[in-house]
């Protein structure tokens, strides 16, 4: 995926306008740093929570944390 490609997919968003709010959208942060999946999602829902989610959004990006912890440093 190029940046153009990138750029294209974010003038758009399904399900809402949370994202394209931002001034910097989750989504493109998370390509551009080529993030794992568990980070990116941690970082999505952490953004997101006061717009969308809210409380149920931060403990899930706690799940994802907890994942990543699991996963480098049991």
């Amino acid at each position: 995926m190029t940046n153009k490609d990138l750029f294209e997919s974010l003038k758009y968003q399904e399900g809402g306008d949370h994202y394209s709010k931002m001034k910097v959208q989750p989504a493109y942060f998370i390509n551009e740093n080529n993030l794992p999946f568990a980070e990116g999602n941690a970082i999505k829902y952490i953004c997101r929570h006061k717009h969308k989610g809210k409380e149920q959004d931060i403990k899930k990006a706690i799940h994802y944390l907890k994942m990543i912890l699991d996963r480098d440093y049991s």
